[in-house]
């Protein structure tokens, strides 16, 4: 889910340079609805208004109706970092008619006026681009320099569709008919429900939200409960650079994601569904926004098979391993979660990945040196323990980890001679395990890459051109790293096939999810 190149990455840091911080002096009014940073680690922000600890409906922040809240933790340390409200069925519905109301003039501004609100966004992120990515790091628990590439990643975002909604052509469409003249023109979906994942808390959220405000839609947020400072940090950003009322609307819970989630998908004002989780969940999603046949887009769960051919450059298949397999702890949907090497280089990429493995060094994301953080809770580590265990009960040999830390940490972990019918090959582990398997030809490893329901991503290393393109064609996928581990950039589109959900985020095809397209068929001329 995150690669930022280094194109990308130095434009931002000019641009940063460009841009002078806009020093935040709030209201008194501000000041009381504000909650103090809690602990030692937020209180390193800059700019404490960033840690916003409400909701945001209607351009007001709010509690909830009964004043309940619910705890965010540090993943790395358990420390308590803030509260977030407890909303509930009645905020969610306030926060819908909010952006259906907003809507109605949201919608007319011109391309024009959106772009030049995106981009002050973007520079707001820009230039508080520290503390975007030390609250990363602080709700999520990833490396300072994971969560800075995630930064960059999600500003990316908003500077490619504050340019994109300038670009929402229509056609002239020949008529067989004299007289008539057939046009489209591009316009604005409406409301639009935004559900996003913890694993990366700030790029999920640019990655559908820019779309929808560059095409002219307005929408719900509802982040999840892991790690929502980020969402209401870039919400507030918003807010300050002029966004209007009810345009962005954040609800945040914990207790009541069943029903805040069915209200999302349910109410008659949303018109288009974005979601990013598990496929159960995204099954369920689709089920309920169904019933008035809102238009979704879906990413769900991934299997991402990893191939290693014996002409491959093994440098650049261990580096591609490494960014495919561990960023983020191994907490990405695109991650290589099966990784096939052929017989004739196995034991020398196995042995040499193992030995980059060992190098790595885990703690928490705010110290010097770390390379990998912590798993989001303790569930996810019970998952790759299991994993792990599975593999090793049914043959697997482990390399280097293989073992459970204090806490959620996980060691990394290269298995080898994991066998095909290991839990780790049928489903997503989410964690820090490169489980290796060995294969013969072209044809067998095609069959068992394509062996499963998913079908986000895939990766292919080998220096023959028309097999890399074979298999690239062969492999059931949205996206395909031939040679590379590194899949998304704001400029291409982002999707999968299969169980894997389906819609695009990313690129050109992003906007067009936000939009729908009218025919004007002029007569008598």
């Amino acid at each position: 889910m995150l690669s930022c190149s280094k194109t990308a990455i130095r434009l931002s840091r000019q641009s940063a340079l460009a841009i002078k911080p806009r020093q935040f002096t709030p209201t008194l009014s501000q000041l009381l609805l504000m909650r103090a940073a809690s602990t030692k680690s937020a209180a390193m922000l800059k700019d404490q208004g960033l840690l916003r600890q409400q909701a945001l409906i209607n351009g007001k922040w709010v509690d909830a109706a009964d004043g309940s809240t619910f705890q965010i933790n540090n993943p790395a340390t358990g420390e308590e970092l803030g509260s977030a409200p407890e909303m509930g069925l009645v905020e969610t519905k306030e926060a819908i008619a909010a952006a259906s109301e907003a809507f109605k003039t949201w919608s007319k501004t011109t391309a024009k006026e959106r772009h030049d609100l995106l981009k002050k966004l973007y520079d707001a992120m820009v230039a508080n681009m520290e503390d975007l990515a030390l609250i990363i790091t602080l709700e999520n628990g990833k490396s300072k320099a994971d969560a800075k590439g995630e930064g960059v990643y999600a500003a990316s975002f908003i500077e490619w569709f504050a340019e994109e909604a300038t670009r929402t052509y229509g056609d002239t469409i020949p008529s067989p008919a004299q007289g008539i003249r057939n046009v489209t023109i591009k316009q604005p979906i409406g409301v639009c429900s935004i559900l996003t994942p913890w694993n990366f808390p700030s790029a999920m959220i640019t990655r559908k939200v820019g779309p929808a405000l560059a095409a002219g839609c307005t929408v719900v947020i509802k982040p999840p409960a892991e790690t929502p400072f980020s969402s209401l940090a870039f919400a507030e950003l918003a807010q300050r650079v002029g966004f209007p009322a009810g345009v962005i609307n954040v609800v945040t819970t914990h207790k009541n994601i069943k029903e805040i989630g069915k209200e999302m998908c349910e109410n008659k004002s949303v018109k288009k569904v974005s979601f990013t989780g598990s496929t159960g969940i995204a099954k369920l999603l689709a089920s309920q926004a169904s019933s008035t046949l809102k238009k979704m887009s879906i990413e769900a769960g991934g299997n991402a098979p990893f191939i290693v051919f014996d002409d491959a450059d093994l440098d650049k298949a261990i580096e591609g391993a490494i960014i495919a397999k561990f960023r983020n702890s191994g907490q990405t949907c695109i991650c290589s979660n099966r990784i096939y090497v052929q017989s004739g280089v196995y034991d020398e990429f196995a042995a040499r990945l193992a030995e980059r493995v060992d190098k790595f060094k885990v703690g928490n994301g705010l110290d010097e040196g770390t390379t990998h953080g912590p798993l989001i809770h303790s569930a996810a580590v019970d998952k790759v323990e299991r994993h792990v265990k599975d593999a090793v009960e049914r043959g697997a040999s482990v390399l280097v980890g293989g073992k459970r830390l204090e806490g959620n940490f996980f060691a990394p972990t290269v298995l080898s001679d994991v066998p095909s019918d290991a839990q780790l090959t049928v489903e997503e582990t989410f964690g820090p395990v490169a489980g290796l398997i060995k294969f013969e030809t072209e044809d067998e490893v095609i069959k068992l890459a394509n062996n499963t329901p998913y079908g986000l991503a895939g990766y292919v290393y080998s220096n023959d051109i028309g097999r890399s393109w074979r298999v690239s064609e062969g492999l059931e996928v949205g996206m395909v790293g031939a040679n590379t581990g590194s899949l998304s950039t704001a400029y291409i589109p982002f999707g999968g096939v299969k169980e894997s959900g389906y819609g695009r985020e990313g690129g050109r095809e992003g906007i067009a999810e936000y939009l729908t397209t009218k025919l004007i068929s002029f007569g008598g001329l």
